[in-house]
């Protein structure tokens, strides 16, 4: 087990994940110890599954549409005043 200073931790953060995937690692902050601990991504964040297209997503707008429509309005309230 390798136990370091938070101050430490954060001068040389690479150094110390990359020992934490062969050892433990133990980061001291005041009256607090932080254990790093590696997992595979796979195994911690499990594919999604593919959502079909529904209702909301047939009517969602486009980013363009949402822009166009934003200006519109900026127009009509500058228009207004």
């Amino acid at each position: 087990m390798t136990l370091v200073s938070n101050r430490e931790f954060v001068r040389n953060d690479n150094k110390y994940l990359d020992l934490a995937l062969d050892e433990e690692v133990c980061i001291e902050r005041g009256d607090y110890m932080f254990r790093l601990v590696s997992i595979p991504i796979e195994r911690q964040y499990p594919p999604q599954p593919v959502l079909e297209p529904d209702d909301d997503l047939r009517r969602a707008i486009t980013m363009d549409e949402l822009l166009e429509g934003v200006l519109e309005d900026i127009d009509k309230f500058f228009a207004t005043k």
